[in-house]
């Protein structure tokens, strides 16, 4: 076996290994309390698909920064 410096590079090398009852116990997946939270998750609004589509572009992105979305996304999407 290997001789570690430290726990920490034992961890590293070792990997880090958990039951998946443990994992579950700390990490718990948010419930949707209404179909509309449901639907909103997974379809955007035509202004998020904007959004996402300048901040993709990195022209976009930046000049969003200097002068405002609005002006940037017409620039270069008109």
């Amino acid at each position: 076996p290997q001789r570690c410096i430290s726990n920490l590079l034992c961890s590293l090398l070792a990997g880090i290994k958990i039951k998946k009852e443990v994992a579950n116990a700390f990490v718990k997946r948010k419930k949707r309390s209404s179909p509309y939270e449901w639907y909103f998750e997974y379809y955007k609004s035509p202004m998020e698909q904007m959004h996402e589509r300048c901040e993709n572009y990195p022209p976009c992105d930046y000049l969003s920064d200097q002068i405002g979305f609005a002006l940037a996304y017409n620039r270069f999407f008109g």
